[in-house]
């Protein structure tokens, strides 16, 4: 089983910044790549962007392509997300998520084995 934790999220104004945190603990040696996907009320979950552990391969949505980074501490076990330039439509729930012994379609929930509770993001104008 892996933990994943969350942190960093809260309120901004529109074009501000803020980074996330996510933790990860336990049979972390199974993960090959974490995730951040996010939710809005009354709709999936929507991928936003994935970093693979062993090359730091990234995939970023085209949605925060350019405005957001990711990346990943290994001796920490924990991945961070930079969001700049924040739009309001970026308002929503961030969870984290890691996949078990890699494989799958890295655009879908399904790959992701763990998950964490999710931080808020809220971005006003």
């Amino acid at each position: 089983q892996v933990q994943l934790v969350e942190s960093g999220g809260g309120l901004v104004q529109v074009g501000g910044s803020l980074r996330l945190s996510c933790a990860a603990s336990g049979a972390t040696s199974s993960v090959s790549g974490m995730a951040w996907f996010r939710q809005t009320p009354g709709k999936e979950r929507e991928f936003v962007v994935r970093i693979s552990r062993t090359f730091g391969s990234t995939y970023y949505a085209d949605s925060v392509k350019d405005r957001f980074t990711i990346s990943m501490d290994n001796a920490k076990n924990t991945v961070y997300l930079q969001m700049n330039s924040l739009k309001s439509e970026d308002t929503a729930v961030y969870s984290c998520a890691a996949d078990r012994y890699g494989g799958g379609n890295y655009y879908s929930t399904v790959t992701y084995a763990y998950w964490g509770q999710g931080t808020q993001v809220t971005v006003s104008s």
